[in-house]
Formats: C-alpha cells, sequence, structure tokens
C-alpha cells in the first residue's frame, strides 16, 4: 500500500490555486485525508485513494448560499 504525499498535495493546491496560503493539516482518527485551510478559514477535505496500484487524490469542498454574495 501506498504512502500519502501530503506535502506534494499541499505544493500542488498552492500551485493550482496560484497561492501560498493553503495548507493541509492532520485530521484525528483519519490518515487517508486531510483538511485544506486558507489561513484559519476551512476550505475542505483531500482524500487519498490507492486502487489496484493507481493512486489519486480527491479535493472536496462546499460552497455555502451564504458565501456566493
Amino acid at each position: 500500500m501506498a504512502t500519502p504525499d501530503w506535502t506534494r498535495v499541499e505544493a500542488h493546491l498552492n500551485k493550482t490555486f496560484a497561492t501560498t496560503d493553503l495548507k493541509c493539516k492532520k485530521r484525528n482518527g483519519a490518515p487517508d485525508s486531510m483538511e485544506v485551510y486558507k489561513g484559519e478559514d476551512f476550505l475542505g477535505l483531500v482524500y487519498f485513494d490507492e486502487d489496484e496500484g493507481e493512486v489519486s487524490y480527491m479535493f472536496e469542498m462546499a460552497i455555502l448560499d451564504i458565501d456566493l454574495g
């Protein structure tokens, strides 16, 4: 089984969203996912998956109606 490379995931998110403010933080009791923050604001979760030797990461972010302005 592969080990999640959270450092690379964090770097990829920052590159993709053209920032340096995104941080991946551990979740209690959930080694297959990390919380994503911009500063102190929670943005979403990144999940690690391995299937038949293929490794992938899924970023999940909820957008609340009140955030749309």
